[in-house]
């Protein structure tokens, strides 16, 4: 008989990987750190396959088509991110049959054989998986573009998924990627909501997933944790586990937390007072919602700045003209200038951003911004970089 022989859920922040000046250096190590933790804890468990749950920030599935839940079940699995490439061995068995059990439970779920994954699953790779030969299985869940699956219903898949691993022979893990509160590319960016994230770690510490379970995915948004979705099957497939927390680092804009799950150790709940819940006040989506179709342009433009060096270069040189390649009509193409500016202040004035409040998705944006200005250190640093008007 199959088991889950350890659960764990993990911040994958792409500043890890970029390690832009804003950031504290310590608060960035601390989460390296906790994630080869959680390597180490690999080598003790010595699991037969990975089950990684993440989420996608509009680098795999863009608006031509967002599934809700996919499986990823290709000879191998391929992830990129910030000029990494990661080649995971894949455990096609378990993919598979996860695949076909959960469709007959009446999970209408994707499948694709060669989806490019982004960084939510190239941090588990790189700090987690490492160098180690551990067969991985991913699962996409969507949480950034609504409409989202509710908790309820990612905790019924983790439930699931617990099931088809007991029906088999192997030792799984499951590291759900994503989390905690931060609103990447919205006006609140600077503002996470901590006071959230402490009151659902003291819960978490105490095995109460029951308060999680009452939240909706509207209240997720509502304090920037929707990324918390890929923590509900974990939820669903231990039941009421008391985690441990690792880390939690409170960046000036992020909650990155690592958490521990071990089913067959049982840690002593903390005895401190649980802070108070969080008073929600939203009755809807605010922060991330699809992008209307009249910004389909700006969007697209958004999204390839990301996986082209060489388009990259050639926007530096003319964005505007380049930008209108993609049919971003000329106040949009005029806008796209923005990408090249690097100024912080812009990221934490509290006011929309400009290509926000022209149609594009918050959290798409600023991923480019992220890969875009990355890509003009690197060419500043070697003498290279030319910017056109």
């Amino acid at each position: 008989m199959g088991e889950i022989v350890g659960a764990y859920a993990t911040v994958h922040a792409p500043q890890l990987f970029v390690r832009p000046p804003t950031e504290i250096p310590e608060q960035l190590d601390a989460g390296v750190a906790a994630m080869k933790q959680i390597g180490k804890d690999l080598d003790e468990l010595k699991p037969d396959a990975v089950i990684i749950i993440g989420s996608d920030h509009l680098e795999t599935f863009f608006l031509s088509s967002v599934p809700t839940f996919a499986v990823i079940a290709g000879e191998t699995s391929k992830a990129h991110f910030a000029n990494k490439s990661y080649d995971m061995r894949m455990h096609l068995p378990l993919a598979e049959d996860i695949l076909d059990k959960l469709v007959a439970a009446e999970f209408d779920m994707a499948y694709s054989q060669d989806a490019l994954l982004g960084h939510s699953f190239a941090a588990v790779y790189e700090w987690i998986i490492a160098d180690r030969d551990i067969p991985v299985v991913p699962i996409f869940l969507n949480t950034y573009l609504p409409p989202l699956p509710t908790p309820q219903r990612c905790a019924k898949l983790g439930r699931e998924i617990a099931k088809i691993v007991e029906s088999r022979p192997e030792r799984v893990v499951i590291i759900a990627s994503g989390g905690m509160s931060h609103y990447p590319g919205t006006w609140k960016y600077p503002q996470p909501a901590y006071d959230f994230d402490y009151w659902a770690i003291a819960q978490l510490e105490r095995g109460n997933i029951d308060a999680l379970m009452e939240l909706s995915s509207e209240q997720l948004d509502e304090v920037g944790n929707t990324e918390m979705l890929p923590w509900y099957p974990l939820f669903g497939a231990l039941g009421a586990q008391p985690a441990e927390l690792i880390t939690y680092q409170p960046t000036w804009h992020h909650g990155h937390a690592v958490m521990r799950f071990l089913p067959n150790k049982r840690t002593a709940p903390p005895t401190g007072e649980i802070p108070p819940a969080y008073k929600f006040q939203q009755g809807g989506f605010e922060f991330y919602k699809h992008p209307h179709p009249s910004a389909y342009g700006l969007n697209r433009i958004l999204y390839e700045l990301r996986l082209s060096s060489d388009l990259r270069k050639r926007f530096f040189k003319n964005p505007v003209a380049v930008s209108m390649e993609f049919g971003c009509n000329e106040e949009q193409a005029k806008l796209m200038r923005t990408v090249l500016d690097e100024n912080i202040d812009a990221l934490r004035s509290l006011k929309p951003h400009p290509l926000v409040a022209a149609g594009a998705h918050a959290l798409g944006m600023l991923m480019s911004l992220v890969v875009v200005q990355a890509e003009m250190r690197r060419l500043r640093a070697a003498g290279q970089l030319e910017l056109g008007e």
